[in-house]
């Protein structure tokens, strides 16, 4: 399968119960015994309700779009003008990458590649000074990805529990005029 074009499209709000769906499984395939399997299931039914995903949807400034293999949803990314997380970057006109999940069988496919890609051409052309997104400390796949296309740790963390279970996300950075 390597080597696959997807079709990106914005998610719209009719599209809600599919998203949730796929971030739900995504997530969770991410993961699934980092935490108790109590707290991953109060996470998911929390985040990935239909309800959260249509408020989400709701907001035009919050942009989700789905990666698409034949005409079905393999994976997402979530972006947004948002300073709410890491209030330092409000210095820059700065775009973050809130979520890509790709589902497990197209790992390694050019799928995450094609969203990604997608991230930082929309960031370019609409002349952000800085890209950023936040990784868990321990998905060094992810990590190793994000690395590919410039990004570096900036120095902070932020604690993301899933449910009671405690855990950390580093911020990575990339300033759009660095190589």
């Amino acid at each position: 399968m390597n080597g696959i074009k997807p079709v990106l499209r914005r998610v719209v709000p009719e599209d809600a119960e599919v998203l949730a769906r796929l971030g739900a499984e995504t997530f969770f395939d991410t993961f699934v015994g980092t935490c108790t399997e109590e707290d991953m299931k109060g996470y998911l039914e929390q985040t990935y309700s239909v309800e959260t995903v249509l408020r989400e949807l709701s907001d035009p400034e919050d942009m989700f779009f789905f990666a698409e293999v034949q005409g079905a949803p393999v994976g997402y990314i979530r972006m947004k003008e948002d300073y709410e997380g890491l209030p330092l970057m409000r210095q820059w006109k700065a775009l973050e990458c809130k979520r890509l999940y790709v589902k497990k069988e197209f790992h390694k496919t050019g799928v995450a590649q094609a969203l990604m890609d997608f991230f930082m051409e929309y960031a370019s052309k609409n002349r952000f000074e800085v890209v950023w997104l936040g990784v868990w400390e321990f998905n060094f796949r992810a990590q190793r990805f994000y690395s590919k296309y410039g990004f570096v740790p900036n120095g902070q963390s932020h604690p993301f529990p899933i449910g009671s279970t405690p855990q950390t996300d580093i911020w990575l950075w990339k300033f759009m005029n660095a190589p």
